[in-house]
């Protein structure tokens, strides 16, 4: 498998307004998208966009006690880094991949944030770092 496009950095964050609030303010970000729910992963989301089409920091909080960002913020209750997202042109070619490499996959391949499909790699087999990998949403190949 062939390394693709960084598309995001996703960050846990306790409140999602004064996180938009703090990339606005500290950081200078004019282009974050509105923040939006996706009940299947337990989260709400928003991606604070950087300039010329760059890569982008997906802002993620929890819906609820029982997602998966609630368990990291309880470790973590300041937020921070939660994972590292990389593109892919075949989804399915790439989880075999992975699988074939005896890479711990979790949970099965669905629909992200950006409405393509993705999976998660296990930290302890990605050098500790929680990776996505995203089919690369089509017109970008």
């Amino acid at each position: 498998m062939q390394l693709g496009r960084m598309n995001h950095v996703g960050v846990a964050v306790p409140d999602i307004e004064e996180a938009i609030a703090f990339y606005r303010n500290v950081m200078g970000a004019d282009d974050v998208t509105e923040p939006f729910d996706l009940p299947e992963q337990g989260v709400r989301v928003c991606f604070v966009n950087t300039p010329n089409g760059g890569t982008q920091v997906e802002l993620l909080s929890p819906l609820s006690d029982q997602s998966p960002v609630a368990g990291f913020l309880a470790r973590n209750p300041a937020g921070g880094q939660h994972h590292i997202c990389f593109e892919v042109p075949d989804i399915a070619a790439a989880r075999s991949e992975f699988e074939a490499m005896g890479k711990r996959i979790l949970g099965p391949t669905r629909i992200g944030a950006h409405g393509t499909p993705i999976f998660f790699v296990h930290p302890k087999d990605m050098q500790g770092q929680l990776t996505e990998i995203m089919e690369t949403p089509k017109g970008e190949h």
